[in-house]
């Protein structure tokens, strides 16, 4: 009797351990399918921008660019005599150049060509030389390694080092950024840093100045690579992508 009691209760506890097992792994395998699901849905929508990004890019550069080159020449082909008349053409026509610069800066801030011509070590070096240049920064940048990433995530480092720098200027204020690369054999960590003024993590996230910051997240979650952040009130900003190269 006391065996027949035994093996019910030994036959219950397994099947208990059974039913909690097949949970755990439901669980699980429900978490990493929806985990897979996101990354997808990130994968579309980046994909999707920058997709847009290159056509905006491209009619602005084949269709607006030569447009507005057309009508500053029709404008210089007018004879004008009078002086003041005179003086406002020639307003026009560099008001009309101002405006070309700009389109050409928008453009290429959408798509730089340099990175399908040239690479990812080129593009980052032409973009810092280009926000050095506007914002009078001082840029300290060290790339090896970064031929090891793969040509369909270039573009997706790019755009972190372009959000990164764009929120020093922008939000941080900083003055200098350094940017560098250490090669592991499984592994290429990327090191921004920035001596901004700093600011409480949890507080940007919760605004929308933490937009920025999601995206490189996202980009970062994208290519397989860690996000890490390193930041205070105190001063300055560090962020850490470690992409896998293997």
């Amino acid at each position: 009797m006391e065996d027949k009691i035994l093996h019910t209760v030994l036959f219950i506890s397994l099947l208990i351990a059974v039913i909690i097992a097949f949970f755990i792994i439901s669980i699980i395998r429900y978490h990493r399918r929806y985990i897979s699901l996101q990354r997808e849905r990130i994968r579309a929508e980046i994909m999707m921008q920058e997709s847009e990004r290159k056509r905006i890019a491209n009619d602005l550069h084949d269709s607006l660019g030569p447009l507005l080159s057309a009508v500053k020449l029709n404008i210089q082909s007018i004879d004008i005599q009078e002086s003041e008349d005179s003086r406002i053409i020639h307003k026009a026509g560099q008001h009309i150049d101002e405006i070309i610069k700009s389109l050409r800066e928008i453009s290429y801030n959408l798509m730089p060509n340099t990175l399908n011509r040239n690479g990812l070590t080129d593009a980052i070096e032409e973009y810092l030389y280009r926000c050095s240049s506007i914002y009078g920064l001082k840029i300290k940048f060290q790339g090896s390694g970064l031929e090891k990433v793969t040509t369909k995530n270039e573009i997706h480092l790019f755009r972190i080092i372009q959000e990164t720098v764009h929120n020093a200027v922008k939000h941080a204020k900083a003055t200098l950024i350094q940017i560098y690369t250490i090669e592991k054999p499984e592994e290429l960590a990327l090191y921004i840093k920035d001596n901004g003024i700093g600011f409480e993590l949890e507080e940007v996230q919760k605004s929308s100045t933490g937009l920025g910051l999601k995206s490189i997240e996202s980009r970062s979650e994208l290519i397989g690579a860690s996000f890490k952040i390193q930041t205070s009130k105190k001063g300055g900003c560090e962020i850490i992508i470690k992409i896998p190269v293997n």
